[in-house]
C-alpha cells in the first residue's frame, strides 16, 4: 500500500509539473522562467516520491530529506511571492 500511494502521489507531482510546462509556453519571459522552475520543483517532488516507495521513509537516506525539502523550499517561495504580487494588484 505504502508504494502505491507514492507512485500515486509523483503521478500527482508529475502531473502538476507537466501543466506549468505546458503554462510556461502561454507567457511572456518572466513568468515562463517562473513556470519552468515550478515544473522542475513539481516533477522533481515527484520524482522523491518514487524513490522513497523504494526506501521506505521521506527521512531516509538524508540525502532524501534534502531533496525534499529543496523541493518545499522552492514551492514555499514561490507561493510566497504569488501572494504578494496578489497583493499588490489589488486581487
Amino acid at each position: 500500500m505504502f508504494e502505491t500511494v507514492n507512485f500515486l502521489e509523483a503521478s500527482l507531482w508529475g502531473t502538476i509539473g507537466f501543466a506549468f510546462l505546458v503554462a510556461a509556453i502561454r507567457f511572456s519571459a518572466g513568468r515562463r522562467s517562473q513556470c519552468v522552475v515550478l515544473a522542475m520543483a513539481f516533477i522533481a517532488f515527484g520524482a522523491s516520491d518514487i524513490v522513497e516507495a523504494h526506501t521506505g521513509a521521506w527521512w531516509r537516506p538524508w540525502w532524501l530529506l534534502l531533496w525534499k525539502g529543496g523541493c518545499v523550499v522552492t514551492l514555499l517561495v514561490h507561493l510566497v511571492k504569488y501572494i504578494q504580487v496578489r497583493r499588490q494588484r489589488g486581487d
